[in-house]
């Protein structure tokens, strides 16, 4: 199967050249892109040809970060004016009663979403298993829905009464935690390229997993060559918790515990010292940038510029839906570059720099060489936008414009040579019906 997305408006491949072609059309064969076609050049017969003249064309957006099943609990009353702490306190309970078919429910919901705002490629951060839920759980919903998809075995195994934070009811045994990474690992991994399915081993924070269960899950993940994820330094509360508890800040703690490293990214690192940057950047540790849900907390501005230059791997994430409340990588992009701005300036971060960090920045984050850029060889995985829209009418810059303006969902979204949306509509997906189900789900979680 050969499909070409012909004439595009502007294609962006991101690549090193940093070219932008206008006109230029991509070849995709099966799963894999074939070629870019230069303007005037002849086309190549293909099974489909899809014309891009009104749409901007770039890389599948990378969502390094995310929390599926809070799109169960978005805007509740008592969390819309709460920091980290006392809003995790208040939504702990809430999610106690999600059940496998919730989680599926809530899956289906942030996945549709993602890739309605572009995104291929997506990690979730599941850490709490009530009621039965596994990870088992996720993944066929992922795969049915077609993403490219890392999810996380998460875990808690520090309970209120041992001075963590979640709930005793909500923690799980540490030995059970890690015969269920290496279940997961065995049952769902593939280290092969364009893999759709890859299995990340994700003990939550500080304050929710002892420092033996960290210690054992990234000698675990390193032995089955997995990478490894958890929450670091996201506010001030957690430093504070970590220097009382520890002895020593968060990123720190981090070290000592073995988790730093290519292998390791972190969600959030709001709060590192110029120190813990420049080990963070020498270690080549990735960090998950969620500006939307760290503004919505209050939980600070992370300092990217430093841990760019640092040469930590940088990537975007939405974050949980409790926290930001939407799955919009686009949106995410948009709002990263401008608290940059806030923090540092105009010049703290440019639109094509907010792009880069939403695909390629994401890519280097989940150990990916196969996507996140347009050039042979790569996946295909590709995201589009239409520039004739009224959201774009005075665009000058129609590839800054996605990110300058307010801009609606992706046209047109290809994930491993399979078209997922077209015309702004994700394929086989009755959007209506599947809210409805969601809500009424949502409902009686919070009755």
């Amino acid at each position: 199967m050969r499909t070409l997305l012909r004439a595009a408006a502007l294609l962006a491949p991101f690549d090193d050249t940093g070219r932008e072609i206008a006109g230029a059309s991509l070849l995709i064969s099966g799963n894999v892109i074939e070629a870019i076609i230069e303007p005037g050049d002849r086309l190549p017969r293909a099974d489909e040809v899809i014309d891009c003249s009104s749409l901007v064309v770039m890389p599948g957006l990378v969502n390094t970060h995310h929390h599926f099943y809070q799109t169960l609990t978005r805007s509740v009353p008592a969390a819309q004016d709460a920091s980290l702490f006392d809003w995790l306190g208040t939504l702990y309970p809430i999610w106690g009663r999600i059940t496998p078919d919730a989680l599926q429910v809530a899956t289906q919901t942030a996945i549709a979403e993602l890739l309605l705002s572009g995104c291929t490629t997506a990690a979730d951060h599941m850490y709490l298993w009530p009621n039965g839920c596994r990870l088992d759980d996720q993944i066929e919903i992922a795969r049915g829905m077609g993403i490219r998809f890392h999810a996380s075995r998460g875990s808690m195994s520090l309970g209120l009464s041992r001075g963590g934070l979640p709930p005793d009811d909500l923690v799980e045994d540490e030995d059970a935690i890690l015969s269920d990474c290496e279940r997961v690992i065995d049952a769902y991994h593939d280290p092969n390229p364009y893999a759709m399915i890859r299995v990340v081993i994700a003990p939550c924070s500080p304050f929710s997993v002892t420092p033996e269960l960290m210690k054992a899950s990234i000698a675990l993940a390193r032995a089955r060559g997995v990478h490894a994820h958890t929450h670091l330094a996201e506010t001030l509360d957690e430093e504070r918790y970590c220097i009382d508890r520890f002895g020593c800040r968060p990123v720190e703690l981090a070290e000592r515990l073995g988790w730093v490293g290519p292998d390791v990214w972190h969600a959030h690192v709001v709060h590192p010292s110029g120190a813990e940057c420049a080990l963070l950047g020498s270690t080549r540790t990735g960090a998950a940038h969620c500006a939307t849900s760290n503004m919505r907390l209050g939980s600070g501005i992370a300092p990217l510029r430093k841990l760019l230059s640092a040469g930590a791997r940088v990537g975007l994430g939405v974050d949980g839906s409790a926290s930001n409340d939407s799955s919009d990588m686009l949106d995410e992009a948009r709002h990263a570059m401008l608290l940059q701005r806030v923090l540092g300036g105009p010049g703290e971060l440019s639109a094509r720099e907010a792009l880069r960090l939403a695909t390629r920045g994401g890519a280097s984050v989940l150990g990916r060489d196969d996507v996140g850029v347009l050039a042979p060889g790569m996946a295909a995985d590709i995201s589009a936008w239409r520039i004739d829209a009224p959201q774009f009418a005075g665009a000058a810059d129609p590839l800054a414009a996605l990110v300058f303006c307010r801009a609606p969902g992706a046209d047109l979204v290809i994930v491993n040579g399979r078209v997922r949306v077209r015309n702004a509509k994700l394929e086989g997906f009755d959007a209506a019906r599947h809210a409805r189900r969601h809500n009424e789900i949502s409902r009686a979680l919070l009755a």
